[in-house]
């Protein structure tokens, strides 16, 4: 690789890097607001609003820049199915943050990139050498710290923060299977429209007319996750994936400080040894991929 290719490639990541660390601060915003709001609404109808504001958002982006056929998008079953994804993993999410405090929920539901490696081989036909399966068990025990199973401070609702890592685990999955498909900027309207339709189709079990400085902390959350999420897409499209992965975590610092300076939440020493381990274990696969590819690069 000559310098310049080299001084390009490092601008890349540096770019993307900014680029996902922007993006995590504007999705624990969101978080926050969430949290905020599952405190005096339903979280059906917060997860409603998540969606329906983020698809107002993109709506307009998509329709100038792609046109109506970008919602009728190739392999749309398997669309459909990671939309689900998304939305179930949504919903658990926030019904954790309605009993926990935000960064302990975030770091169970960082299981995410360990479920990921542990299903790959199985559902994505990858090989996992021994050193991530490791990781993934390190990383597994990490969570015990967080949940304390066996003590009087154990609380299942941290089982919500799990399931939502799991099931977008598998909604990460399925966004592997479908690169190259559809634009990703396509894809993640997509998502949008998909959770507006379930999560407006679940409105009449739960809704609680909202007040205006609330209903604009619903726009604000949807808003919030329109922007993070589109920085997340800039950022994944300008550098490896794998080399920006581990920028991610930074929203356990963003999501750390909005609980404890908004919610007065501040996590014990085991919930922080435990978040310290899994943050670790996460950020070793990721760079344990980015030496395999380059090594594959070279050959």
């Amino acid at each position: 690789m000559s310098l310049s290719a080299g001084a390009r490639a490092n601008d890349n990541i540096m770019f993307g890097a900014v680029c996902v660390m922007g993006s995590m601060l504007f999705i624990a915003g969101m978080d926050g607001f969430a949290k905020y709001l599952s405190q005096h609404y339903p979280v059906m109808q917060v997860t409603w609003a998540r969606y329906v504001f983020h698809f107002a958002i993109l709506v307009p982006i998509v329709w100038v820049r792609y046109g109506a056929a970008a919602f009728l998008p190739p392999r749309l079953g398997l669309q459909l199915l990671r939309s689900v994804f998304m939305v179930a993993a949504t919903v658990l999410f926030f019904f954790g943050l309605s009993h926990m405090p935000i960064a302990e929920t975030l770091a169970l539901a960082f299981i995410a990139p360990l479920v990921v490696t542990a299903l790959a081989p199985f559902l994505l036909g990858e090989r996992v050498g021994i050193r991530r399966c490791a990781a993934v068990t390190v990383g597994f025990l990490g969570t015990l710290f967080i949940i304390k199973p066996g003590t009087d401070v154990f609380q299942w609702v941290a089982l919500l923060g799990l399931g939502a890592g799991a099931v977008y685990a598998l909604y990460i999955i399925a966004t592997r299977q479908l690169a190259g498909t559809a634009p990703p900027l396509v894809t993640l309207a997509y998502s949008a429209l998909v959770g507006t339709v379930v999560m407006t189709l679940a409105l009449p079990i739960a809704w609680v007319t909202p007040s205006w400085p609330d209903l604009a902390a619903m726009a604000a959350m949807g808003a919030l996750a329109a922007c993070g999420h589109f920085l997340v897409i800039i950022g994944y499209e300008r550098a490896q994936a794998s080399a920006v992965a581990p920028y991610g975590y930074t929203e356990l610092l963003w999501a750390t400080a909005i609980g404890y300076f908004i919610f007065g939440d501040l996590p014990d020493i085991w919930a922080w040894l435990g978040m310290a381990i899994i943050c670790a274990s996460g950020v070793y696969i990721s760079l344990r991929e980015l030496r395999l590819a380059a090594s594959r690069s070279t050959k």
